[in-house]
């Protein structure tokens, strides 16, 4: 272990892998503060389930966009360098709406005001999540690719122990703090990632940009530095004004002038060019069947299943009166169920196709919902099961099961993207997926709206239940979309 930190230090440096563990540590903390606002929307704002989805669908769109953040980051470079001024700019993003909801009550208990700067703060989330993944992918090229797997199994780590900690210590921290004081105590992650953001230097593997673009660049931003056309025309204009032309400082100047519009033409020219052909490869590369065919089945696979996640919550709240201490360790064994799910699937079905390993994630979340209908109908308490039993074992399965549904996904976008444009092409395959639950958190705020489900009033939540369970089915039936012998090992 202490021979492999210390390849790993001495292939990337401390800082780059400290930045890494911290940024995704963060993304998973911040469950953390999601806890929070989702008990500021049932408690103080007084929201329905369906208007409180509603309010967290919209806050998460921006993860349904990751590749424009991509596109930006890899096209239009900011004073030469591609990443960090971008994982700068998503810091201070991610920082600065936590900071005013925890100064600001009367924004705080505003729906709205609340909604968009929840926005805001995803945007400056998945932002971060795009570059650093950036980092990652442009760090091990060349020879240190076999460093790459490392790297993930970092990452994932991290998140997951940052899920687990935020888990625990949110449910502690709601029942003991105020809400302010919350928002206030996360801020301080994105204020350590911000500084050291500072301390990060994109090395020479990160920072090949174009000798073409790099010269246009650095004559733009230092016009008069030695060497330049522009520092030659001031030369010259010098000698002549030496000489008593007094007419040569306006054209000089003139030219001067004329050039540097001429080089930020250019430089724009040259931005809107690697826009396009960045969108263009993409839009290439997503027409061919292979492709758009999985990608479609996953999409569909979320859209078609109401989310009925905030719904639940109400009811454990409301009905089950269970405590946000409680809640928090419900969502640390769901993360260990994710992690034990990732385990058994490395393990045992590595080597099983892809359609048979999703037909039965689908099947299995479909039976899970028994669970919930045995909790919802209170049918445990006849049989002496409590309920904090019922809603642990069914949080660890239903993670665990869904890993297994997460993993080919992740396993079909590897085998999938083409040399060139993998970490663009990967992003708008992450962004397909979130926008698919985006959809199915919107469906499921629609049902609980139709079937009048509200805080106080769960008599037709158990339709709901059954209905989601009869929709896990809709997906089997596209399967044909996935290819037919890929499996977790080769395409």
């Amino acid at each position: 272990m202490i021979q492999w930190t210390k390849q790993l230090n001495a292939a990337f440096g401390a800082v780059f892998l400290w930045l890494i563990c911290l940024i995704y540590f963060t993304q998973g903390f911040r469950s953390f503060v999601w806890t929070a606002i989702s008990y500021q929307l049932k408690d103080n704002l007084k929201l329905s389930p369906s208007a409180s989805q509603f309010v967290f669908s919209v806050a998460f769109f921006p993860w349904s966009i990751k590749p424009l953040y991509g596109i930006l980051s890899d096209c239009i470079p900011i004073k030469g360098r591609k990443r960090s001024p971008y994982l700068v700019i998503a810091t201070v993003l991610s920082l600065v709406p936590w900071l005013v909801l925890g100064l600001n009550s009367t924004l705080r208990d505003s729906t709205w005001h609340l909604m968009v700067l929840l926005t805001a703060q995803n945007l400056g989330s998945a932002m971060a999540d795009v570059v650093v993944d950036a980092m990652i992918a442009e760090a091990v090229r060349f020879d240190r690719a076999s460093f790459g797997g490392d790297l993930q199994s970092i990452s994932w780590f991290s998140m997951a122990l940052g899920g687990i900690c935020g888990s625990l210590l949110g449910g502690y921290a709601l029942s003991n703090l105020r809400i302010d004081a919350i928002f206030l105590l996360f801020c301080v992650l994105p204020c350590i990632q911000l500084l050291s953001c500072c301390f990060v230097d994109e090395n020479s593997l990160n920072r090949k940009i174009s000798q073409e673009d790099s010269t246009v660049t650095d004559s733009h931003m230092n016009i008069l530095d030695e060497g330049s056309p522009l520092t030659k025309t001031s030369h010259s204009s010098t000698r002549r004004r030496k000489k008593g032309k007094k007419n040569a400082k306006g054209r000089s100047v003139n030219s001067r002038n004329s050039r540097t519009l001429k080089k930020e033409d250019s430089l724009v020219s040259k931005w809107f060019h690697s826009l396009k052909e960045a969108i263009y490869d993409l839009c290439r590369a997503f027409r061919q069947p292979m492709i758009w065919r999985p990608m479609s089945w996953f999409f569909l696979a979320h859209i078609t299943i109401p989310d009925l996640s905030t719904v639940i919550f109400y009811f454990d709240t409301e009905v089950l009166k269970l405590e946000a201490s409680f809640l928090g360790t419900a969502k640390v064994v769901g993360w260990l169920g994710l992690m034990l799910g990732t385990f058994i699937y490395n393990r045992f079905l590595k080597y099983m196709t892809l359609r048979k390993i999703l037909m039965y994630a689908h099947i299995g979340l479909a039976f899970l919902s028994l669970l919930q209908i045995v909790v919802v109908s209170r049918k445990n308490i006849a049989f002496g099961i409590s309920d904090k039993i019922m809603v642990l074992f069914g949080s660890a399965l239903v993670d665990g099961i869904n890993q297994f549904k997460f993993m080919p996904f992740l396993i079909l976008s590897g085998q999938l993207c083409p040399p060139g444009i993998e970490g663009t092409l990967f992003a708008l395959f992450m962004s397909i997926n979130n926008l698919g639950t985006t959809l199915g958190s919107f469906l499921g705020a629609g049902l609980a709206s139709v079937l009048n489900i509200d805080s106080g009033s769960f008599d037709n939540l158990l339709l709901g239940i059954i209905i989601r369970a009869l929709c896990n089915f809709i997906p089997v039936a596209f399967l044909f979309l996935i290819p037919k012998e890929a499996t977790g090992s080769s395409t």
